[in-house]
Parts: structure tokens; sequence; C-alpha cells
């Protein structure tokens, strides 16, 4: 942008560790972002591999310790869904720790030792006194409960890939969610093959995210250049796929109810066999395909779209449909 007439850039995106703030400042050009924008949609992509997990391998998340690291917009998010499918809950995050009063932040080294899953939502940080470069490096895997569930939808360069598979190999780690890469697009196919369930970064690509983001940006370019807003939002939202969902509670636990009302809304599976349906081809042809899903992908609405009639369920089940976001629509 060096020598260009541009007074301003904006990202519809959460993360700006792709953007040089300080040099579009220097230049006297102004920059904004949207924080926050998919902070839900990655919550909703975190529950869905849960549940799908749970399912799989016969794992009850209630009861279950998770540890959350980073506990920003997104963080915060996660916390609230898994408190609600009755998980016990240990935060992380030093620099909201140091200037929060809330006590209820606990050292790395404890939420590794105690959780029985690790979930990453951290901003890149490149710089002390709490970088996040690499973060989850052999040191971090070695602290971890021996059977840890792994998740990284937060961004490839925190976790050392490398220490992620040697652990894997070694027990510390029994099962991996990957939805970010270490370099993508061009993604490293040994993870993937080790990966329980992987994705191509699309965990906050809900429709609502993606909106949000460029909410954030006209809004910003609005203000900047004092342009009347006219933009009719609600006019950009299509019809939900799913509008209702009817099911009947009896003889299923609460898991397997919340995995099946999730799965109409949002099927995770279907985006772990389109990352794995590109790993056949050469490396530029998986770094294109990769491209080709992010850039490509399906309308994904948000779980508030959809109403759940859930026949027979308990108050507490009803609570937990309630809280993961869904409409109650029981008569």
């Amino acid at each position: 942008l060096k020598g260009t007439p541009v007074k301003f850039v904006g990202t519809a995106t959460a993360g700006t560790d792709h953007i040089d703030a300080a040099w579009l400042e220097s230049r006297g050009i102004y920059s904004c972002a949207a924080p926050g924008c998919n902070a839900n949609s990655v919550s909703e992509y975190l529950v869905a591999a849960l549940l799908t997990l749970s399912r799989r391998h016969g794992l009850d998340l209630a009861g279950r310790t998770i540890g959350v690291i980073g506990c920003g917009n997104v963080g915060s998010s996660v916390v609230k869904k898994c408190q609600a499918l009755g998980m016990n809950v240990l935060r992380n995050d030093p620099p909201l720790a140091a200037v929060s009063p809330d006590p209820d932040f606990h050292p790395l080294d404890q939420v590794l030792a105690e959780s029985d899953i690790v979930t990453l939502h951290v901003p890149l940080v490149k710089h002390k006194p709490w970088p996040t470069e690499r973060m989850a490096d052999y040191l971090f895997f070695e602290q971890l409960k021996p059977g840890t569930i792994f998740i990284n939808s937060s961004r490839g360069s925190v976790c050392d890939y490398d220490a992620l598979l040697d652990a894997k190999a070694g027990g510390a780690v029994s099962r991996m969610v990957i939805d970010v890469w270490h370099p993508e697009p061009s993604y490293r196919s040994d993870v993937l093959k080790m990966a329980d369930l992987a994705s191509p970064h699309i965990a906050g690509h809900s429709y609502e995210g993606k909106l949000n983001g460029t909410i954030a940006c006209y809004n910003g370019l609005c203000n900047f250049f004092e342009i009347p807003k006219a933009w009719n939002v609600a006019s950009s939202l299509p019809e939900p796929e799913v509008p209702s969902i009817e099911i009947d509670c009896r003889h299923r636990d609460d898991e397997e109810v919340l995995h099946r009302i999730i799965k109409q809304v949002y099927d995770i599976e279907t985006d772990d066999r389109c990352i794995r349906d590109t790993d056949a081809h050469s490396e530029i042809d998986r770094a294109r395909g990769f491209d080709a899903l992010r850039k490509n992908y399906r309308i994904r609405r948000e779980f508030n779209n959809t109403g759940v009639n859930a026949q027979h369920a308990s108050k507490e089940l009803m609570a937990k449909i309630s809280a993961l976001g869904f409409a109650i629509r029981n008569t």
C-alpha cells in the first residue's frame, strides 16, 4: 500500500495477525477488524466436535474437565456451552487474569495436568510477555494428563505439530481435533491422518460469523468516511435450511439427543470428509483444495435459527438445548 491513496483497510475477521496495524497507522491509514464476529460459530463447532467424539467413543462429557486456554470472545463462549453440557471448566488466560478481578483463572500447568480435554482459543502473539506462537510445544504436551483430548481451532502457529504427533504416539494425547494448520493452505498430511476430526480452518465460518465480520467492516468504513448507513442487513439472511427439528427423547441419554439435534444443523463429519478427500492429491493440489473448501464453504446457519420440539425431554435437557442456542418450540 506504500505510495497509494488508500486511507482505509478493513478485515472481516476476528484475527489480525495478517495485518501490520502499526505500519498502517504510521502511514495515516485507518484499519478496523471484527473481534468476536465468529465467537459463537467457533463454540458451536467445538460442541459439535465434542458430541461427535462422545458418540464415537462412548465418552460421557458431563462431569469431565475441559481446559479452555484463551478466554476472550471465543473462549468465553466456549466456556458457557461446555458448562451447559455439564462439564467442569478450567480457564487459563494470563493477559485477562492480570487485569481481571475474577479469581476463576488457573495457571497453565494446573489446567494441563487436571483436564480431560484441552482446547486452544488464543490469538497468535509473537512478543512478550505472553507469546502464544508455538505455545503448545513438547513441554506443554509433557504436562498433559495421559489420554487427553486436544483441540486446536485458534491458529495453526500456536501449536508445534511435531510435538503433538509425539504426544499422540506416546499416549499423552488420545484424540485430536484440528481445524487450523501450519502451514496453510499446504497442511501436513501426517497430522491429518492422526486427527480424529479435521477441517479446513472453517470453525468460524458460519453464515452469521462471516456476516458479522462484513457488518463490522461496513460500519467502520461508513464511520470513517462519514457515509450514511443504508444496508438492510436482514435482507442478507437466507432462510435456514433446518428451521425446526422434532425429536422423541425417550430411551435416549441427553448427549445422544443433543448430538442428533446438532448433526441435523451442522454435521462436522461432512467437513472432515471434505478435507480428507483432498489428501489423495499432490501437495499443490491439496493446498488448492484446502483453499477451495474455505472459499466455497456451504451456508451453515447458527443454532439459534432452528427451533426444537423435544418430546418427553426432562427440564434439565430442555435447559441444555436452550443454553446451546436453540429456540425451544415445545407445545
